[in-house]
């Protein structure tokens, strides 16, 4: 099973590089679902292809000047150190517990997932929390603590389940500094970056990792988000959240194993289904009314230009006999 892997690593590289979105808390889920993978080495192997993976954007972000470093700093103070501990509970639960570890897991998956997915809902409804602002922030005392307390506490759940390093950082980033989008994106990515190279190298030590798997992954990833970050897909951001948030509520209600819980999820895909289908006949219907306007638009200059062409010629002809 190789062209499979590829193909889920660039389905996943080409939705981050069109929307900055939904990279890192699916690929878990579909490991775990799709591909039968047991939760630990699905989280393990999430995490460092998230760590090569988001270097690219981390790098580029830096380049342009998008990346606060000392809000980075402090917050990897904390997240970074936490990450591994929550690498190391994992540890200890599959040591303590044996093969009832990947039921835990599935469950602190999915959870995460939930989690996940009311985060990006909050996304979408909490705008701001702070004004945004084009000046040079400098962090002062109880920025940095709370940089130091962000981190431990997030960083704590990416190393266990490898969900939240793109989600929750930037949520709290827009409600607490006064940072412009642009910068808190940056921001978010290059920390992500270094996070998930630091979990991520404990679950390879944890022997968590499918290098194999990771390795087709990224052969699919990375052009993925290469070619497809120089296009830009017209889908409004909120319904894009709301839609990515749908998607990891149904997954973690599966991984939580919830009564009925394929009774939910047909449900649940049901009312994505109609909502999209909804959406895409109001686009079409809205791209139609502008057409027909345009095109009435066209005939009335084309009707008044051949009205002025006319009354030129009268005036040509009157002329003429005069």
């Amino acid at each position: 099973m190789t062209w499979q892997f590829t193909l889920t690593g660039l389905l996943i590289g080409v939705l981050v590089g069109l929307t900055g979105m939904g990279g890192g808390a699916l690929l878990t889920p579909i490991l775990v679902i799709v591909f039968g993978f047991k939760p630990t080495y699905a989280v393990g192997t999430d995490i460092l292809h998230g760590a090569v993976f988001k270097s690219f954007g981390a790098v580029r972000h830096r380049r342009l000047g998008n990346v606060h470093a000392h809000l980075t700093l402090w917050m990897f103070a904390g997240s970074g150190p936490l990450s591994l501990v929550g690498v190391a509970v994992a540890g200890w639960l599959q040591r303590s517990y044996g093969d009832g570890v990947q039921s835990a897991e599935g469950y602190a998956i999915g959870a995460a997932l939930v989690l996940g997915a009311v985060g990006l809902v909050a996304k979408t409804f909490v705008k701001r929390g702070m004004q945004p602002s084009d000046a040079g922030f400098v962090l002062q005392r109880k920025d940095k603590i709370r940089a130091v307390a962000i981190g431990a506490v997030f960083g704590f759940i990416v190393g266990l389940t490898s969900v939240g390093s793109g989600t929750f950082f930037g949520l709290v980033m827009v409600m607490v500094y006064p940072l412009t989008i642009a910068r808190i994106v940056g921001t978010d990515i290059f920390h992500a970056a270094a996070l998930l190279w630091v979990a991520g190298l404990g679950h390879l030590l944890q022997g968590n990792v499918d290098l194999h798997a990771m390795g087709w992954l990224l052969l699919g990833s990375i052009p993925g988000i290469w070619i497809s970050s120089r296009f830009t897909l017209h889908i409004p951001q909120d319904a894009l959240r709301l839609g990515l948030a749908g998607v990891l509520a149904l997954s973690g209600v599966k991984l939580l194993n919830v009564p009925a819980a394929s009774y939910v999820i047909a449900i649940g895909l049901g009312i994505g289904l109609t909502a999209f289908v909804v959406w895409l006949a109001t686009g079409m219907r809205g791209v139609q009314s502008r057409t027909d306007e345009t095109q009435r638009a066209d005939d009335s200059r084309a009707l008044a230009d051949r009205g002025d062409r006319d009354g030129i010629r009268r005036d040509a002809a009157s002329e003429a006999r005069t």
